[in-house]
């Protein structure tokens, strides 16, 4: 077959056989004659399905482009238009709020500024990183420390989710950018409470031979196989039938995906519809005297 031999392989057979014509006779001049015929139209047909994957691919793309831009535009107008009624609210000189309903206001603010915040760094970073832009500052960083802080973050913007952290005492220090690996992990973390409608969420951190390995597991919906191989890919949103829409651009895993494997570490995911879904990163473990060089 052509995919597997490729293109030298089909010409060199095409050239063997005319070679030969000369040399055979009859029968085995027209078998030849016939092979060299099938394997040039399999060679054409394999073109035409590679033209024709190529195509759809395309088109997939523009699509997800288009339903992005559209869901950017909802993402951005909602907190805005939200952070916009509040702070008119708090304005208003004909009514005096008590000191409860604004701690309110201003918690749903604060809340909303975060969200529009993410929005726009993710659409930066996409951005930074497809140019080729996106610059890492290394230092040594304590891991179930910065875990801790996210966890933290999280925590507060969910009452439904108990969120544990589950690290080794000797865990060791690794060298990484505090902010990106920070980032890494608020984007997992959001995505399993988004994910899940309550429940415990994990994050564990164990150490392998030369890396450490952290991973986040939830007890929601779950991912199908076929969309489990495409979380990763820009523009890609997974589609949950009867399940309310999830705010976000799409743009956090690839973004993660990126940050880990510019650090010389692999992302992955695996799940289970109606169980669950757990996410894996690695970091390498640098040598000390590496690591004081590369800082």
């Amino acid at each position: 077959m052509p995919t597997p031999l490729g293109r030298s392989g089909v010409c060199a057979f095409k050239v063997l056989a005319a070679s030969l014509f000369g040399k055979l006779a009859g029968g085995s001049a027209a078998f030849a004659r016939t092979a060299a015929g099938v394997m040039s139209l399999c060679k054409d047909r394999a073109g035409a399905l590679r033209r024709e994957e190529a195509t759809r691919l395309a088109r997939e793309r523009d699509t997800m482009r288009s339903e992005l831009i559209a869901v950017l535009s909802h993402e951005m107008r909602t907190p805005l238009a939200s952070i916009k009624g509040y702070v008119t609210a708090l304005l208003r000189e004909d009514v005096k709020w008590d000191e409860k309903t604004q701690r309110e206001f201003l918690e749903i603010i604060d809340r909303e500024t975060d969200t529009l915040t993410q929005v726009i760094t993710e659409i930066l970073d996409a951005s930074a990183l497809e140019a080729g832009g996106l610059e890492l500052n290394k230092e040594p960083i304590l891991l179930p420390k910065l875990v801790q802080k996210v966890v933290d973050e999280i925590s507060r913007h969910t009452r439904d989710h108990r969120l544990l952290v589950c690290f080794p005492a000797d865990f060791p220090v690794v060298v990484a950018d505090r902010l990106r690996i920070e980032q890494v992990m608020r984007n997992l973390l959001d995505n399993a409470v988004k994910y899940s409608d309550g429940g415990l969420v994990v994050t564990r951190g164990e150490v392998g031979e030369n890396e450490v390995i952290v991973s986040v597991a939830d007890q929601g919906v779950g991912i199908k196989p076929e969309q489990l191989n495409r979380l990763f890919e820009r523009f890609y949103r997974i589609k949950n039938e009867g399940r309310k829409s999830v705010v976000g651009t799409g743009l956090g895993l690839p973004i993660a995906r990126d940050i880990v494997e510019k650090h010389g570490g692999r992302i992955w995911a695996e799940s289970q519809v109606g169980k669950g879904t757990t996410f894996f990163f690695t970091l390498p473990l640098t040598p000390p005297a590496t690591a004081a060089e590369e800082v």
